[in-house]
């Protein structure tokens, strides 16, 4: 049976199918493993009354193999039916086609908002003393900036094309070598701004998290970063006014009656529940995520500067092996999960694989449409086995006493420890 939208809410069925994709080089490891393990926690969570039907769509190697397209429209059209889905890392084409198969089904479904949360797991070895403080959910907006594809090659026409305009028509003089640079354009639009704070925002407020962080570089670009703070304030302001207590009244309230008093109304909002949101410049947010990561909950940000912030995160609990990610479009409900790594060629085929980052994602789906229970058993048994010592090779050569396991074995491993609990 198929997901369905009601206005603003997912209906989702005790029997429902979900379409995957299973990936090129180590996603044909990762993907079967995942899949035994999220119906055994719907299984043992649900005592048979929930299951899921798995169905493939193409995509990657595997699809230009049977239908010579990399990305064919049946896939998209099973996506825009099924409304969710799951993924395993694709390998972009070299030299033809598509720039990016990932970008490229984000786009075409306009899956604006990229979630990854991040949080450490008990036994896994961390270059920080203190892992357990980084807990953070970053919203990174997924169509606009960089992800827009704009660019010109040096020594092309069109290169040469736009210099002249800079040059003729926009009086830009500043550009050091313009005879050999490429060029490129950042689009920030207050639309695309606006759905993915207000995203993050109904999320911090659903979870009950003490506060957002607009993460932006608007101290130099200051009308495309610069605007994303303050298009993201204005929001917050206008939608969540009752809600949300801002940095800007902060300062506003401090000009006006002096430090005291805003501290005072700080305080208030915090003992409300209000959710305070504040801003910071991209660079001191990642040396103070290293300092302070405590004082961080909810991120905001734009696409190229949650690409730094999601892997520098990732590190900080373990490495990328375990993070997970969505691509979702809260308006339409439309949501791909998928593992956050490439498809590591080099140990594809070789029962080493860590199948984490696309489990995790299956947990974020799980909680997605509301099945927390299996999601819940997932993360558990996960921890358990990282706290003895086992995974897969990757993370268990850091851990003391570390039992590496193949990627099949880890899948069992995780399975059993489902079924005693």
């Amino acid at each position: 049976m198929r997901i369905k939208k009601d206005k603003n809410k997912l209906l989702v069925p005790d029997e429902i199918t979900i379409p995957y994709i299973e990936g090129d080089g180590a996603g044909v490891e990762i993907t079967p493993v995942t899949r035994r393990i999220v119906d055994k926690s719907v299984a043992k969570a649900y005592g048979g009354k929930r299951s899921i039907e798995w169905i493939e769509a193409l995509a990657g190697e595997k699809a230009f193999k049977c239908t010579g397209n990399y990305l064919p429209d049946e896939t998209i059209d099973i996506f825009r039916e099924y409304y969710i889905g799951i993924k395993g890392p694709l390998t972009t084409p070299v030299g033809e086609g598509i720039r990016s198969l990932n970008v490229a089904l984000r786009q075409i479904l306009d899956l604006y908002v990229c979630l990854r949360p991040v949080r450490w797991f008990k036994g896994v070895a961390s270059p920080l003393r203190e892992p357990q403080k980084v807990n953070m959910v970053i919203f990174r907006e997924n169509t606009e900036d960089i992800y827009a594809g704009i660019e010109w090659q040096q020594g092309t026409p069109e290169a040469e094309k736009f210099l002249q305009f800079l040059s003729s028509e926009m009086g830009v003089s500043k550009i050091r070598f313009p005879e050999t640079s490429s060029f490129g354009g950042k689009p920030v639009s207050r639309e695309g701004s606006e759905r993915l704070v207000a995203s993050a925002i109904e999320y911090a407020l659903a979870n009950r998290l003490p506060s957002l962080t607009l993460v932006h570089k608007g101290n130099i670009m200051k009308f495309t970063e610069g605007s994303f703070k303050r298009w993201g304030y204005a929001l917050a302001e206008r939608e969540f006014g009752d809600r949300t207590f801002t940095m800007l009244q902060y300062e506003k309230i401090r000009k006006e009656k002096g430090d005291g008093e805003a501290s005072r109304a700080l305080s208030e909002a915090r003992s409300e529940g209000k959710l305070i949101i504040k801003d910071v410049i991209a660079d001191a947010f990642l040396q103070n995520t290293l300092l302070t990561p405590e004082n961080y909950s909810v991120i905001a940000t734009l696409n190229l500067n949650g690409d730094y912030i999601s892997d520098q995160l990732a590190a900080m609990v373990g490495g990328i092996g375990i993070a997970p990610g969505a691509n979702i479009n809260y308006s339409s409900g439309h949501a791909i999960f998928e593992a956050t790594h490439g498809t590591a060629p080099d140990i594809a085929g070789k029962n080493i694989a860590n199948p984490s980052s696309l489990l995790l994602s299956s947990v974020m789906m799980l909680e997605y449409i509301g099945w927390n229970e299996a999601a819940n058993l997932i993360t558990s048994a996960m921890e358990q086995a990282f706290v003895r010592g086992e995974a897969t090779g990757d993370l268990a050569r850091f851990m003391p006493d570390g039992k590496s396991l193949g990627t099949v074995q880890f899948g069992d491993t995780i399975m059993n420890l489902i079924d005693v609990m």
